[in-house]
């Protein structure tokens, strides 16, 4: 496929997915995704992100727990 942000072509890899769910953020990792080789844009089709969805709705295998931390950026003191 052709990348809509810089026009190079995609090639399909797994990566890591920052997804959201209920307000909750998880790493999710060995997801498809269609990436563009020179920009780097990533593309995930619906249906993976159903699948996701799905995962983690139901009782899954946790791999490992992170610390995150949360920082609001405060564009004026920059």
């Amino acid at each position: 496929m052709q990348c809509e942000r810089c026009h190079g072509l995609t090639k399909l890899k797994a990566v890591k997915r920052q997804h959201w769910l209920n307000g909750k953020l998880y790493i999710v990792e060995n997801v498809q995704a269609e990436v563009c080789t020179d920009c780097g844009e990533r593309y995930f089709h619906a249906k993976t992100l159903d699948a996701i969805d799905e995962l983690l709705s139901r009782q899954h295998l946790v791999e490992k727990l992170l610390d995150v931390e949360v920082v609001r950026f405060d564009q004026e003191a920059a």
